[in-house]
């Protein structure tokens, strides 16, 4: 039987999982401005007309603006909410030019800049440290315990009591690994190394195939190998090491959405896999009725994401900005200002365009295609 959350508790779910994420992201271009003397004229959350805000003694224009999908903060002398700076930047007296983003060297505009990025990633690794500090952390062996039979590993030849130490070149030392690593790769042929009474040993396997259906009725392809693990292992973490594991747990999510991504971009896998705003806000409605922890458990996961996603070097994006300031760096002197200005619009046109194809996604996900089909037939 399927459930959904209901609208009041997808909405509710949406604004506690991105709007603490969009003002984190934003205070740490904030906090770093601030750092290095900046003038800061507005702290935004959302985009586009605003709907009530605060003016601080610095003359800082704290608002809500009326569409919430992301957010900014405009220094003191950018032409627009993109940090690109204007003629009349130029026109500035000495003394309030000094106080600009673009008079600061090209160290500390990067550091501002990748400080948004970093806050996303320190976020998470935190949420994921307190998870680790409460619950423990998996240590079950990757050794196969239970084969199925007819399974991937049958056919390879795997046997129970096997350790296996790598897939498809990639070292796996608990059953987590191995789980993650054959969940993203449904069909695919990898080598399996293992150890068997000391030796050494190698099979390559097809990772089988398992379309699963969550209670919310939302489907899924998975790889699995066809195995079960020995007896379960969790093991308890102190405070000294809850940040270490944090950090690595941070890693394995990235480098798993990295892999995804990859996928995608070869053809592996599906762009209808690919949401949008609208997709999270229903997947938030889900792990909220799930629980708080759920929710605090994805809410890291969307923080990962949107640090990465800004780290692109996409112009209107953080990273397009660090990758500017990497030329500059070289060249010794800025990219001129009209080749920022046709980059930017062509990396908001190329932004806009991803925002449509993920939005048609997150419809096809809802059935409305599906739905206007049977209509139309």
């Amino acid at each position: 039987m399927t459930h959904s959350p209901g609208f009041l508790l997808t909405v509710l779910a949406f604004a506690l999982v991105i709007g603490p994420l969009i003002f984190l992201h934003e205070m740490g271009h904030y906090l770093a401005g601030r750092l290095f003397g900046v003038k800061i004229d507005a702290f935004s959350v959302g985009f586009g007309q605003e709907v009530f805000g605060v003016t601080d003694k610095r003359g800082t224009r704290w608002k809500f603006s009326w569409m919430p999908l992301g957010g900014y903060v405009k220094f003191a002398g950018d032409m627009n909410a993109a940090s690109q700076p204007g003629e009349e930047w130029l026109m500035l007296p000495p003394e309030e030019r000094a106080r600009t983003l673009q008079a600061r060297p090209v160290w500390q505009r990067a550091i501002v800049v990748a400080a948004g990025p970093v806050t996303n990633f320190i976020v998470a690794v935190l949420i994921l440290a307190g998870f680790a500090l409460a619950y423990g952390v998996d240590a079950t062996p990757s050794v196969i315990g239970t084969i199925e039979p007819k399974s991937a590993a049958a056919v390879a030849g795997l046997q129970p009591g096997d350790r296996l130490t790598s897939l498809g070149g990639r070292a796996v030392s608990t059953f987590s690994d191995l789980a993650q690593f054959t969940a993203l790769r449904p069909d695919e042929r990898v080598t399996v190394r293992f150890v068997r009474a000391d030796n050494i040993m190698s099979r390559d396997v097809t990772i089988g195939a398992l379309v699963q259906r969550d209670a919310f009725g939302n489907e899924f392809r998975r790889g699995l190998l066809g195995i079960g693990p020995t007896k379960p292992v969790l093991r308890p973490v102190g405070a000294l090491e809850a940040p270490f594991i944090g950090i690595r747990m941070t890693g394995e999510i990235l480098r798993g959405t990295l892999d995804g991504l990859g996928q995608i971009l070869t053809g592996r896998r599906s762009v209808d896999e690919l949401g949008g705003p609208l997709r999270i806000a229903k997947v938030s409605g889900e792990q909220l009725s799930l629980g708080v922890p759920a929710l605090i458990w994805m809410i890291a996961v969307i923080s990962i994401n949107l640090g990465f996603i800004n780290l692109l070097p996409v112009p209107v994006l953080d990273g397009g900005h660090l990758f500017f300031y990497a030329i500059e760096a070289v060249r010794r002197r800025p990219v001129p200002v009209q080749v920022q200005e046709w980059a930017f619009r062509g990396g908001l046109a190329a932004m806009l365009a991803l925002m449509l194809m993920v939005t048609f996604n997150d419809l096809g996900s809802f059935g409305l295609w599906k739905n206007l089909a049977g209509l139309i037939g």
